[in-house]
C-alpha cells in the first residue's frame, strides 16, 4: 500500500522545488554574457528531465528596424541532455551549465534547423504572436484555439499545436519571443506552468538584453580599435611619404645632371670602348632610379581621379597591348577567360589600367624562365554586383608568411624597387570602391580584383 503524502506537504515540497528552479535559473542567467550560450541555457532548462517544464522550446529574436522574428534555436526534451549543475552545493550558489558539444548537438538537430529556417514577417504574423509583441504579455492557446494560427507559417512548419508564448521584456521592448510545446504527451499547459514560464522569460530578457549591449560595446570598441590602428598607420605613412618626396626632390636634380652626362658620353665614346660601356651602366642605372623617385613621389601625393563610365574588358585589352613584347621576352604565354560583356565600371581608366599592368608585369617577373599567365574576367554577385579580374601566374607563389604584407608600402620581395608598386595599386582601387586580394594557388599566385559594376542604360 503506497504512502500517501499529506496534500500540504505536497504543496510544499513543489513550491520548495520551483523556487530552487528559479535560484539556478537566476544564477545562470548571470553565468555568462555570450548570446549563443544564453539561449541553450534558456531553452534547455525549460526542456530538460531535471526540470520538465515543457517537451520543446523555440526563441525567437525580434530585429527592430523591420519587426521581423528570426528563429535563433529549438531544443527538445531529447536534445535538452547536456545541462548540469555546477557551483556551489545548494540551490542558492548553484547554476545550470552546458558544454560545447552539446551546444553543437542541439544547433545541429533537425528541429533547431526548422527554428532557424523560420521567419515571422510582423505584417503575416498571426494574431496571437502580434498581441505578445505590443501587450508585453504572455498568451496561451489550446488545441482547439489552434485554428486560429492556421495561417501562420511557423505553427505549419514546426507542426504546433497547443503552445504558449511568452514574451522577452527588456526596457520596456520587446526582444523577442519564446514558444513552448508538449508534442509528444499532450500535456496541457496550466496557469502553474504559465506563472513559471513568466517568471522564466522575464529574466531571459534582460539577460538577453545584456548580452546585446556586451555585444554592441565589443563591436563598437572593436570598430574604434581598427579606426585608430588606421589613423596611427595612416599618420605614420604620411611622415614617411612626405620624408620620402623632400628626399626624392632633392636627388631628383642631380640625377639629372648625372644622366644629362652621362647620356653625352655615351653618344661621344667610340660603341666598342671599356668607357663606352661604363657610361651605358650610368645612364641604364640613373634610369631606374628616376623611375623608383616616380614611384616614391607618386605614392606621397594625393591622388586625383577622372571618374568616368569605362569597361573593364576594354582596359585589360589596353593592357594586353601594352605588356605583350614583355610577355614575348619573358616567353610567358596569355591565356584568357571573359563571360559575355559588357563590364560596366565607374572610374579613371587611366589608373585602373596602371594597376592591372602592373600586376601582369609582376607576374612575368616572377616567371624567369617562361609560363603561363591566365587572366579571368567576369561579373559577381557579393554584398552588390561587382566585376571580378583574376591574374594567376605559374611563377611559384609567394611564401605564405609574406602575403599579408604585399600591400604594405616599402615592403618589397625583389633585390631592386621600392615596395611601392603594389602599395600604389591598393590605393588605387581603394579609392575606386574595389579592394586586391592575392593568394597561392597551384603552381603560382592570384592576384584577384574586385571593382564596383555600374548599371548600363
Amino acid at each position: 500500500m503506497e504512502a500517501r503524502i499529506p496534500p500540504k506537504q505536497a504543496a510544499s515540497h513543489k513550491q520548495l522545488v520551483e523556487l530552487t528552479i528559479l535560484y539556478q535559473f537566476s544564477n545562470t542567467m548571470l553565468s555568462t554574457i555570450r548570446l549563443n550560450k544564453l539561449t541553450h541555457l534558456i531553452l534547455t532548462a525549460l526542456t530538460s528531465d531535471s526540470t520538465r517544464l515543457f517537451e520543446r522550446a523555440m526563441l525567437f529574436l525580434r530585429n527592430e528596424k523591420s519587426g521581423v522574428l528570426q528563429g535563433m534555436l529549438g531544443v527538445t526534451r531529447d536534445t535538452a541532455g547536456g545541462l548540469k549543475v555546477v557551483g556551489g552545493k545548494d540551490a542558492l550558489s548553484s547554476r545550470w551549465d552546458i558544454d560545447d558539444d552539446a551546444i553543437l548537438h542541439q544547433r545541429e538537430s533537425a528541429f533547431s534547423k526548422h527554428v532557424r529556417a523560420t521567419r515571422i514577417e510582423a505584417s503575416a504574423a498571426c494574431t496571437i504572436i502580434r498581441r505578445v509583441i505590443h501587450e508585453h504579455r504572455l498568451y496561451a492557446l489550446g488545441e482547439d484555439d489552434c485554428p486560429v494560427c492556421e495561417s501562420c507559417d511557423f505553427v505549419r512548419r514546426l507542426g504546433i499545436a497547443a503552445f504558449a508564448v511568452a514574451p522577452l521584456i527588456a526596457r520596456d521592448k520587446a526582444l523577442g519571443i519564446i514558444v513552448v510545446d508538449n508534442p509528444s504527451s499532450n500535456k496541457e499547459i496550466g496557469h502553474d506552468d504559465l506563472h513559471f514560464l513568466q517568471l522564466i522569460a522575464n529574466q531571459a530578457g534582460m539577460a538577453v538584453e545584456n548580452s546585446m549591449l556586451y555585444n554592441r560595446i565589443e563591436e563598437a570598441h572593436s570598430n574604434l580599435r581598427d579606426a585608430r590602428e588606421r589613423l596611427v598607420h595612416g599618420e605614420r605613412l604620411a611622415a614617411i611619404g612626405e620624408m620620402a618626396a623632400n628626399l626624392a626632390h632633392e636627388l631628383k636634380n642631380p640625377l639629372i645632371t648625372i644622366g644629362g652626362f652621362a647620356g653625352r658620353l655615351v653618344k661621344g665614346l667610340p660603341g666598342t670602348s671599356r668607357e663606352h660601356h661604363y657610361a651605358e651602366t650610368i645612364v641604364k642605372e640613373i634610369g631606374r632610379l628616376e623611375r623608383m623617385l616616380a614611384d616614391i613621389l607618386a605614392f606621397s601625393r594625393k591622388p586625383t581621379i577622372c571618374y568616368s563610365a569605362c569597361d573593364a574588358g576594354d582596359i585589360l585589352m589596353d593592357c594586353f597591348a601594352g605588356c605583350a613584347t614583355t610577355l614575348e621576352d619573358h616567353c610567358v604565354s596569355l591565356a584568357t577567360s571573359f563571360e559575355d560583356g559588357p563590364w560596366p565600371i565607374l572610374g579613371d581608366a587611366h589608373q585602373l589600367k596602371q594597376v592591372f599592368l602592373n600586376l601582369m608585369l609582376n607576374a612575368c617577373e616572377a616567371m624567369p624562365d617562361g609560363g603561363s599567365l591566365h587572366v579571368t574576367l567576369k561579373k559577381v554577385s557579393l554584398d552588390k554586383k561587382c566585376i571580378l579580374v583574376s591574374i594567376q601566374d605559374s611563377g611559384g607563389g609567394m611564401p605564405a608568411d609574406m602575403l599579408p604584407k604585399i600591400f604594405t608600402p616599402f615592403f618589397t620581395t625583389k633585390p631592386h624597387g621600392t615596395g611601392l608598386g603594389l602599395a600604389i595599386v591598393n590605393r588605387i582601387l581603394q579609392n575606386h570602391g574595389g579592394r586586391i586580394e592575392a593568394r597561392n594557388e597551384g603552381r603560382g599566385a592570384v592576384f584577384t580584383v574586385t571593382l564596383p559594376q555600374v548599371e548600363t542604360q
